[in-house]
C-alpha cells in the first residue's frame, strides 16, 4: 500500500479495506483487527469533534506506549487537528511549557505511570488554552468516547476525508542551543512519504508483528512505529516500559518479527542467561542506532537473531529520518555508518561557508528534501536559522561521508549528548538550573557513563554567599526536570572558562570532567 502523499486517516481506512481481519493492535487484553481499528478511530474522531477540536487545533498526548495512545492520536488526526506528543519523563514545568506554547486544547494523559500522577503535576500551571484533560484507561476516557454519539458518523467521515497531505499532523518539541524547546511542524504527507521509504528499505510487510519499544512521543515510536505498521499491514504491539524480560516474553508469546531498539538491548538479549527458555525464532527485522555499535554485535545479531539489521540517522526537524543503511550492506557499514540518503532526499557535508567538503573530510551534515520540517511553531527566527535560503536544514551534527554516500556522525556541533537513548540538550538544562536560588552561572557537558552511555555533569558558579552541595543540586534537578536531563555530577567553580566573545569553552570543561573521572 502506498503511503506517498496521503494522511494517517486515509492509511487507517486503506488498511481496513486491504486487511480487515488481520490483527492491527495488540495491547494486553485489547486485540483489534484493522477493521476494528478503523471503527475505533472513527469513534475517536467523532469524540474529538464532540470535544470541540477543529481543523488546525492541537491536542497533546502525555502517556506511555499503549493502545489508547494510538486511538486517541488518530482520532485527533481524523478531526483535522495536530497532535503534540509529550515526553513521559517530563515533570510539570516541562509539560506545562509545551502545553502552553502549543496552545493545546485537549490533553490525553494517565494518572499512574512510574509512580507519577501527570494531571496532578500540572496543578497550578496556567494553561488558558487547555479546555479538557482526558485520563486514558479511566472513566474519563469512557466519557470522552461516549460523547461520540452526539456526532453523526457521516460528519466524522467527511472530516477525515477533508484532511490533506499538506495539513500539519504534529508538533514535536525538541530543544537545541536556545534553551527552551521548539515545536517542529510536520505534515501528514511528509510523514507518510518518509516512512513509506523507511519501511520499504527495512522490508516491513503485511503480517509482521512489531514490538514498539521506542516511545510514541518520539518520531521513532510514532512515525517509524505505529504509522509505518498501519501503512504496511503489520501488527502494533506497544511496550510501555523498556524491560528485557518483558521483551523476551512478548517476542516469544506474540511471535514478534520486528524489534527496534538501542544496541544495549540486543547485547543484553544475546548475553541473557534465560535466552534459551524463550522462542525467538520469529524475529526477522531490526532497526537500531543512537549509539556506537561494535561490528561483532552486528554479526552476532544477524547470525543469532535477525535476517535484517539496519542503522539510520535523522532528527525531528527532518521527519525523523534522512539516511539509512540497506539490508545487504556489510556489517562494517552498518556498525560504522548511518547509511546514505533515502530516496528523493539530499544529504551533504559542508564547511562553514556552506560549501560541500571532499569525501572523508569532516563538516556539518545538511539535509534538503520533502522531509524537512515546515518550520518551528510560532518561531520564524529560529526557523530561518535552521533552514537556509536554499532549503538546506543545518543539523548541527558534524560528520564525514564516504565514497558510497554513507555518513558517519563524528561530533555534535550543538553539544547534545545522549542519555540512555534520550537526547539531552545542555542549553535547556542550563536554563532550568538557573532557576535554582543558589546558582549564578552554570554550564553542562556530557560525560561517559557505563550504563547510560552518557550523563550530564554541571559546572556551577554559586551565587555570592550561597553554599549549595552536589547532592542538593542533583536532588533539585531530579525534582524539576526529566530524569535523563538531571545532571549526575556537579562541580563547583569560581568562574566558567570563556572565549573572547564570552562563550563558554565546553571543550575545556569536558577535558576537566574526563580528567576528574580518570
Amino acid at each position: 500500500m502506498s503511503g506517498v502523499g496521503t494522511t494517517t486517516p486515509a492509511l487507517v481506512l486503506a488498511a481496513a479495506a486491504q486487511w480487515p481481519d488481520a490483527e492491527a493492535l495488540v495491547d494486553g487484553d485489547l486485540r483489534l483487527s484493522f477493521g476494528d481499528l478503523r471503527d475505533a478511530v472513527l469513534q475517536s474522531t467523532r469524540a474529538a469533534i464532540a470535544a470541540g477540536l477543529q481543523p488546525g487545533d492541537r491536542a497533546a498526548v502525555w502517556a506511555p506506549n499503549m493502545g489508547e495512545w494510538v486511538i486517541a492520536a488518530l482520532g485527533v488526526h481524523g478531526a483535522g487537528a495536530a497532535i503534540v506528543p509529550l515526553n513521559t519523563r517530563f515533570k510539570g514545568e516541562e509539560a506545562g511549557y509545551v502545553l502552553g506554547k502549543s496552545g493545546a486544547k485537549v490533553l490525553f494523559t494517565v494518572q499512574d505511570f512510574l509512580g507519577f500522577d501527570y494531571p496532578a503535576m500540572l496543578d497550578g500551571v496556567d494553561l488558558p488554552a487547555l479546555e479538557r484533560t482526558v485520563v486514558l484507561r479511566s472513566p474519563s476516557w469512557e466519557t470522552y468516547l461516549d460523547a461520540a454519539e452526539s456526532v453523526a458518523v457521516e460528519e466524522a467521515e467527511a472530516r477525515m476525508a477533508a484532511v490533506t497531505p499538506d495539513d500539519t499532523s504534529d508538533l514535536i518539541f525538541t530543544s537545541g542551543t536556545t534553551g527552551r524547546p521548539k515545536g517542529v511542524m510536520t505534515t501528514h504527507g511528509q510523514t507518510t512519504r518518509a516512512f513509506e521509504a523507511w519501511s520499504g528499505i527495512l522490508g516491513l510487510r503485511a503480517g509482521d508483528r512489531y514490538l514498539i519499544v521506542n516511545p510514541f512521543f518520539h518520531t521513532f515510536g510514532y512515525k517509524a512505529g505505529f504509522v509505518a505498521a498501519i501503512m504496511r499491514g503489520a501488527t502494533i504491539v506497544p511496550l510501555p516500559v523498556f524491560d528485557v524480560p518483558a521483551v523476551l516474553d512478548l517476542v516469544s508469546r506474540e511471535k514478534i518479527t520486528m524489534l527496534p531498539g538501542p544496541p544495549t538491548l540486543f547485547q543484553t538479549i544475546l548475553n541473557h542467561p534465560d535466552r534459551g527458555q524463550y522462542d525467538l525464532s520469529s524475529l526477522r527485522l531490526c532497526a537500531t542506532g543512537a549509539a556506537v555499535i561494535p561490528v561483532e554485535l552486528v554479526r552476532q545479531m544477524r547470525a543469532q537473531l535477525f535476517e535484517t539489521v539496519i542503522t539510520a540517522y535523522g532528527l525531528t526537524e527532518c521527519t525523523g529520518v534522512a539516511t539509512m543503511c540497506r539490508a545487504d550492506d556489510d556489517a562494517e557499514i552498518i556498525a560504522h555508518t548511518s547509511g546514505r540518503a533515502i530516496p528523493d532526499v539530499e544529504v551533504r557535508v559542508v564547511d562553514d561557508a556552506n560549501v560541500e567538503v571532499p569525501r572523508a573530510e569532516p563538516g556539518e551534515i545538511v539535509v534538503r528534501g520533502y522531509n524537512v520540517m515546515r518550520g518551528y511553531f510560532d518561531d520564524p527566527e529560529q526557523t530561518a536559522e535552521a533552514i537556509d535560503a536554499d532549503g538546506w536544514l543545518h543539523t548541527g551534527d558534524i560528520g564525514t561521508m564516504d565514497d558510497g554516500g554513507n555518513i558517519v556522525i563524528t561530533d555534535r556541533k550543538k553539544d547534545m549528548f545522549i542519555v540512555g537513548g534520550f537526547n539531552a540538550y545542555p542549553a535547556e538544562i542550563e536554563s532550568m538550573l538557573l532557576g535554582h536560588d543558589a546558582i549564578a552561572q552554570v554550564a553542562v557537558v556530557g560525560i561517559p557513563d557505563e550504563r547510560m552511555g552518557e550523563v550530564g555533569m554541571a559546572f556551577v558558579v554559586p551565587k555570592v554567599g550561597a553554599a549549595p552541595t552536589e547532592d542538593e543540586i542533583v536532588a533539585w534537578s531530579r525534582e524539576h526536570m526529566a530524569n535523563y536531563k538531571a545532571p549526575r555530577r556537579v562541580a563547583f567553580v569560581d568562574a566558567l572558562p570563556l572565549n573572547a566573545s564570552g562563550k563558554v569553552l565546553k571543550h575545556e570543561l569536558r577535558a576537566r570532567a574526563l580528567k576528574e573521572l580518570s
